[in-house]
């Protein structure tokens, strides 16, 4: 593969618009820009993740996702192209029930907290509805939406509450749960 990047400052950004991957130029602020940052942050957030430790298993997992979550990029870099497969959705829902069955039944709502990686877990999730919010903003203007990435995308979060509540259970550690008692005055 050749040098894709040669130059990194191109000055063609400086009026507000940005090129896509088919060589058309839109506004920083469009939607599809929009769900191309979520989706870029929400990969970097797992990358962020993936600076804990978590059992190895799981960091396999993650890096497939973020492979993933740059092919989704790509998909939103190029109008009416799609790289996000029915596959990919399959896969995270294989990978949640997989970690789901280790875990009780949740019986109250849970905070963030508990390791430190399973905060940035939460994290994650959180980017992860965003990015999810923004998609579908982006798929109402669109003739062909992208509706299989929307789909993984909402996987993606399930996926993301439940290896919190993984992570919190294989260091040992409880969930942090929600306590009414200090919302009443």
């Amino acid at each position: 593969m050749g040098h894709r990047l040669t130059k990194i400052y191109t000055r063609t950004g400086d009026k507000g618009t940005t090129g896509l991957a088919d060589g058309n130029r839109i506004d920083k602020d469009d939607h599809r820009i929009e769900s191309m940052g979520d989706v870029d942050e929400l990969n970097c957030a797992i990358g962020l993740l993936l600076t804990e430790p978590v059992p190895d298993e799981l960091r396999n997992d993650l890096v497939k996702i973020q492979h993933i979550l740059f092919n989704l990029g790509g998909e939103l870099a190029m109008p009416d192209y799609q790289l996000v497969k029915e596959d990919d959705i399959q896969l995270l829902e294989n990978r949640l029930d997989y970690y789901n069955e280790s875990l009780t039944p949740l019986k109250e709502f849970i905070l963030p907290g508990g390791t430190k990686a399973a905060s940035y877990a939460h994290l994650c999730r959180s980017v992860c509805r965003r990015a999810e919010r923004q998609m579908v903003s982006l798929n109402k203007t669109l003739e062909s939406p992208h509706q299989i990435a929307q789909n993984f995308l909402n996987r993606l979060s399930d996926f993301l509450f439940v290896i919190c509540r993984y992570i919190n259970h294989a260091s040992g550690v409880s969930d942090v749960l929600w306590n009414n008692e200090f919302s009443k005055t």
